[in-house]
């Protein structure tokens, strides 16, 4: 079974998407993922948001601060973009605060700091914005910024999946995998992997192509992991394609 690491990204376009980090088995990758969608944004519109922001509408700000750090309809920058976003988050907008810990994670547009980074994460996430949560957990699951706690991580992936992040819900049912922060139930990783994989989360869906893929395993069902692959697949996760390709032969 596979195992990510990665930090989500919040985006806000009247709405919000997002991007991650996360835990899985045998593979421990760090990636940025960016689900974004391009607004090809125009001066009007970039003047719009200014002149809200300037008028105290703390989103405005944040969604400001997307747009330097893309570089979608102004020249890109990220320290103008850590500054709306924290601009944002000081007005409370917690998608600001969560974006302004990914830049301190990275050192982008500011200066690297994880114990900061854990500083907004946990803002966004007291502030119930789900990806904060997430975003946190992670920090404590791997011991960056903070002091390494399985059982805090296993808490704020929680949060994460009762905010409907589905990421938090594979990364909980990961833990509940291997039995790190949590007692080992193999039973509940499957509900958990159920629930992100039915949040069109690839990483819940390619584990539980994993679990009745193996052949080794009581619970193998070569169906159920055809279709479990497939749709990870669909999804985007390159290595559920090629675990579908093998199965389908």
């Amino acid at each position: 079974m596979k195992i990510l690491n990665f930090v989500i990204i919040g985006m806000l376009c009247l709405g919000i998407a997002g991007c991650s980090e996360d835990l899985k088995k045998d593979i421990n990758l760090s990636e940025d993922k960016k689900d974004v969608k391009k607004t090809q944004e125009t001066p009007s519109s970039i003047k719009e948001k200014e002149e809200k922001c300037n008028d105290k509408d703390y989103e405005a700000c944040s969604d400001l601060g997307i747009n330097y750090e893309d570089g979608d309809g102004v020249k890109q920058d990220k320290v103008k973009a850590a500054e709306l976003y924290k601009k944002g988050c000081d007005g409370g907008d917690f998608l600001g605060c969560n974006n302004l810990g990914i830049l301190y994670e990275d050192g982008s547009g500011v200066e690297k700091d994880k114990s900061k980074s854990a500083q907004f994460y946990k803002k966004a996430c007291d502030g119930d914005y789900a990806l904060g949560c997430y975003n946190l957990g992670i920090l404590y699951d791997d011991g960056q910024g903070v002091e390494q706690d399985k059982v805090k991580a296993a808490q704020l992936y929680k949060e994460a999946c009762d905010g409907d992040e589905p990421l938090g819900c594979n990364n909980l049912g990961v833990m509940y995998d291997n039995g790190e922060g949590v007692e080992q139930d193999e039973a509940k990783a499957i509900e958990l992997y159920k629930e992100a994989c039915d949040g069109d989360e690839p990483l819940g869906c390619g584990n539980l192509g994993d679990i009745y893929g193996d052949a080794e395993d009581a619970k193998y069902d070569i169906e159920l992991a055809k279709k479990y692959f497939k749709k990870a697949c669909n999804l985007g996760d390159d290595y559920s394609c090629k675990e579908y390709v093998k199965l389908d032969k």
